[in-house]
């Protein structure tokens, strides 16, 4: 999900490799290395890099993917989901956690944490094609990782 988004953004959206972390970074922080990696990325470079802000995005972004995941699992285990049906579980959960994401918790972080609109309209600013493919391809991965696992019953 993170490398698609990145990828995205350093290609067809032409807003800088790393502005992904920085824009999640900027839930808790100043959009400042957001606005420099786009402004960077708009003279032609798009590998702008603020170590602080993309470990903090970083951070977030994999702890916030980490709870829907869990939630994820316990819901294949008391569903006892098996093969398949577990991938196909997958995607819906990514378009689930889209929803969730664009309508509930961005916006709720945003208020919470002082990220204002960066972070309530992160989904627009990034495009909704993209942010659903974004979390087609969290759900699709998270549900092979599933399905693959091995059987501990």
């Amino acid at each position: 999900m993170a490398a698609y988004a990145m990828i995205a953004a350093a290609t067809y959206q032409d807003s800088g490799f790393f502005t992904p972390l920085y824009h999640i970074a900027a839930t808790f922080i100043a959009p400042d290395a957001m606005m420099s990696s786009m402004q960077s990325a708009a003279g032609g470079d798009s590998f702008y890099f603020s170590a602080g802000p993309a470990l903090l995005g970083a951070v977030i972004h994999m702890m916030v993917g980490a709870v829907y995941g869990a939630i994820f699992g316990l819901l294949v285990w008391v569903a006892k989901l098996r093969g398949i049906s577990v991938f196909v579980s997958g995607i819906v959960w990514g378009l689930v956690v889209f929803a969730a994401s664009v309508w509930v918790g961005l916006p709720i972080a945003a208020a919470l944490f002082g990220g204002g609109d960066p972070i309530r309209t992160m989904a627009s600013m990034v495009g909704y094609p993209t942010f659903l493919v974004e979390h087609l391809l969290y759900g699709g991965v998270l549900g092979v990782l599933l399905a693959v696992r091995p059987s501990h019953r």
